[in-house]
């Protein structure tokens, strides 16, 4: 696998570098700012372009609106979002045009590592990841509001795992429970918030997420 980086501050940069050799993925390019990363994605073409959200040359929204036209310039390339908060706007903004092959993660994430490891790997094979905190504050947001009451605490676990772009056999594992439990719980929870059950995870989440944006 190839990726290239984008991250203005040299530090939090050269150790997610680090990282990511030590696991085997080749960082085929690094920049410090959105015109760079847009530079080195052109030239390289990687399966995943790792950026940091706010980057010269504003600080403010660069790097979402760079991976934005590395997703429609380059659609074969994954992007795989790194911010300092929860900022559901940029969520939703990074989904504008589809949910295959993207992912946001909290700053937090890369040092935990098997966790960042998954995420580059996952997004690079097509799927979509979702830090664990936006998916709770989203939940959150809306767990006072019908339909999403009329899912029992199991349903929320699962539906919160899928969110993160969890397969049914990911979830099984991660609840202790077997897969047919779970499908039986997704089958539920799709008939509750009005859903239609499709196959394939990143679309699962683009479901969910449309719901619980609102």
């Amino acid at each position: 696998m190839r990726v290239v980086i984008a991250e203005d501050s040299v530090l939090l940069r050269e150790g997610a570098v680090r990282l990511l050799e030590d696991a085997g993925i080749e960082v085929a390019g690094q920049a410090g700012d959105a015109d760079g990363l847009i530079e080195a994605v052109a030239e390289q073409r990687p399966d995943v372009a790792i950026i940091d959200i706010r980057m010269p040359p504003d600080d403010l929204e660069s790097g979402l609106r760079a991976a934005t036209e590395i997703r429609r310039r380059w659609p074969s390339t994954g992007v795989l979002i790194l911010s300092q908060y929860v900022e559901e706007h940029y969520v939703h903004g990074l989904l504008d045009a589809g949910s295959s092959g993207v992912g946001y993660l909290l700053k937090d994430r890369i040092g935990e590592v098997d966790r960042f490891i998954e995420a580059v790997h996952r997004v690079a094979e097509g799927g979509s990841v979702l830090d664990p905190e936006v998916v709770a504050r989203m939940l959150g947001r809306r767990r006072e509001r019908e339909p999403i009451d009329s899912l029992t605490p199991r349903e929320r676990e699962v539906l919160a795992a899928m969110a993160e772009g969890y397969t049914n056999r990911a979830i099984a594992g991660r609840l202790d429970v077997t897969e047919r439990a779970v499908e039986r719980h997704v089958t539920a929870i799709f008939d509750k918030l009005g859903l239609s059950a499709v196959d394939g995870g990143h679309r699962r989440v683009l479901a969910v997420l449309t719901f619980l944006s609102g």
